[in-house]
């Protein structure tokens, strides 16, 4: 079936409302972007915006839930790499967890750091979508643990440690609170180390 014109003439501006959301509610905060802001930054009107999306937190939700579908399709690449090796699987997905908050920066904030005051529910079915991202560690951590490779008491909690530590790293980062002494790789690699020890059973050696 060939798409008409105006299908994607509307796709066009739907992706043009995302990204420049994007732009601006990391620009100037969700407190300070409305509609007519939005409206006036695309030039259109704000009618249009409402075509697509009932509010502004409709947009938001839309950018977290396209930020969240990105990061999954990039971990789930990186876990296919590694189908019997739980160990070196884990390491790149802390990796490539890190790759994907330095690479993508706006997205990485509004799905990790916005918080607005006030914002409607965050919808269960998107949610539910972001909640498998976690579930690539967590999984990888009970096949370690059946491994013997692992100590994991709770892996979803494990997990959830896991992406604390990750998101300090690209936090710290991003916002360029490193010691311009210590050089970004060495850091990002000494961070997934860390992390990785703090999951090994006794006895597997750090090289493992």
């Amino acid at each position: 079936m060939t798409t008409s014109s105006t299908d994607s003439d509307g796709e066009d501006l739907r992706r043009l409302i995302l990204d420049t959301t994007r732009h601006l509610l990391v620009a100037e905060g969700y407190q300070n972007v409305s509609m007519r802001k939005i409206a006036d930054a695309i030039g259109y009107s704000a009618t249009s915006i409402y075509l697509y999306f009932d509010s502004k937190d409709t947009l938001l939700h839309a950018l977290i839930h396209e930020g969240m579908m990105q990061l999954h399709d990039q971990l789930a690449e990186t876990a296919e790499q590694f189908p019997d090796a739980p160990l070196s699987r884990l390491r790149a997905l802390c990796r490539c967890f890190i790759d994907f908050g330095l690479d993508n920066p706006e997205y990485y904030e509004i799905m990790f750091q916005l918080r607005p005051e006030r914002m409607e529910r965050y919808p269960p079915e998107k949610y539910r979508q972001a909640r498998s991202n976690l579930d690539f560690f967590s999984q990888t951590l009970e096949e370690g643990r059946e491994q013997g490779l692992f100590e994991v008491d709770d892996a979803k909690v494990l997990a959830s440690t896991i992406w604390a530590s990750l998101h300090g790293t690209v936090s710290l980062l991003l916002a360029g609170r490193v010691d311009v002494q210590i050089e970004p790789e060495r850091f990002i690699e000494a961070a997934i180390r860390r992390t990785l020890q703090g999951c090994r059973a006794s006895g597997i050696p750090s090289s493992a």
